[in-house]
């Protein structure tokens, strides 16, 4: 069997490799996350006229038709250049959504802006002390034709920037619906959270919010916001390989040449040997993380699959991460160096949507289920 990537799926990953290395220099970086919005606008741009923000939108919607193992090697490039664009929140939490479960109104009116880089979307998944996505305690209520949301979402990403939030709510038959909210509109207030990465990320206060539309049966969201997270989960995944892969062979290059007594230090058994740890690392996530892409692409349960992607994320990621800043010395702590960029995105993916033991958790409670059954 192979496992190989086709020809067509290594040129589009190289094509987003050299569009996010060509424009994000350690320079360019520093000045984008220095801005309020913390969004290259001009690499969105750049990636949108290489029709890459379209690759898994269908071709009616401006789109090239793919898939989410192409949108994975996407993610891939953004993990692997610390790009600052929304890429995760509106092309894996707000359009694939649509793209899926949309009316055809609702396709044509958010997706082809999306592929031209003209539109941003996001998803509110996250709650205070609340860990299920698809058990909302924010609110929706009917009024007149149309919604009205209360409630708190917390670290929403691009919520500045989206032109519209998917917000998961319960209804009042206990049903959950999936709304989708203006972020500018009048019930909704933002306050600016910033993350590990530095990524601006939003807590979401809805006061009576109208949601001006709906996506599915609003009193029958539970699985679409699981189908969601699973998603979610995945695209986190995939540009956690990215960034540990970076950081790893940023590692390799600079241990090649800090030399120390004559030699240079990744000649020394000790640099070695955490080095090829760091690797085995990185093969376990990239592997495992292809495994729940995959499942998820050819429509199999990927729970499972998912929460072992994820656990190696959050625990092999961070040994990675740590390994690497180790292994730099007092550069790796450096802001002038890169590094360390690297370090702070792989620990905010390592707790973003459960770290590595509530994956062990959900992964013990599915073997227990099915050793009753």
């Amino acid at each position: 069997m192979d496992f190989g990537f086709t020809p067509e799926q290594e040129a589009l990953r190289d094509l987003a490799r050299r569009i996010l290395g060509d424009r994000l220099t350690h320079e360019r970086l520093r000045a984008v996350e220095a801005t309020p919005d913390w969004f290259d606008r001009e690499t969105w741009t750049a990636l949108a006229e290489a029709n890459l923000l379209g690759v898994a939108l269908p071709e009616d919607a401006g789109g090239a038709g793919l898939g989410l193992v192409e949108l994975a090697l996407l993610l891939e490039a953004v993990g692997w250049a610390a790009a600052p664009c929304p890429a995760l929140a509106t092309l894996v939490m707000g359009a694939l959504p649509i793209a899926a479960h949309g009316t055809p109104a609702q396709r044509a009116r958010w997706l082809p802006g999306v592929a031209r880089g003209e539109t941003i979307l996001t998803a509110a998944l996250a709650e205070p002390a609340n860990d299920d996505p698809a058990r909302p305690t924010a609110t929706a209520r009917r009024e007149g034709g149309g919604w009205r949301l209360d409630g708190t979402k917390t670290f929403v990403p691009a919520a500045h920037l989206a032109a519209r939030v998917l917000v998961p709510a319960c209804t009042a038959d206990a049903g959950v619906g999936v709304f989708l909210v203006d972020p500018r509109a009048s019930g909704v207030a933002l306050a600016r959270q910033t993350t590990t990465s530095g990524e601006p990320q939003f807590e979401m206060t809805l006061a009576g919010a109208p949601a001006d539309d709906v996506l599915g049966d609003p009193g029958r969201g539970a699985p679409l916001v699981g189908w969601i997270v699973e998603r979610t989960l995945a695209g986190l995944c995939a540009v956690e390989m990215g960034v540990v892969e970076r950081a790893l062979r940023m590692t390799a290059e600079y241990t090649s040449k800090r030399e120390q007594f004559g030699k240079p230090i990744a000649t020394f058994q000790a640099v070695g040997q955490r080095a090829a740890d760091a690797y085995i690392d990185v093969e376990a996530i990239r592997w495992t993380t292809w495994q729940a892409v995959w499942r998820l692409a050819a429509g199999l349960p990927a729970a499972d699959a998912l929460a072992v992607a994820k656990f190696w994320a959050a625990e092999g990621g961070h040994r990675v991460v740590y390994a690497a800043q180790h292994l730099h010395g007092g550069i790796g702590l450096d802001l002038d160096y890169p590094v360390h960029r690297y370090y702070l995105w792989s620990k905010q993916i390592e707790l973003t949507l459960g770290a590595a033991t509530p994956q062990l958790v959900r992964l013990g409670a599915s073997i227990a289920a099915a050793a009753t059954r």
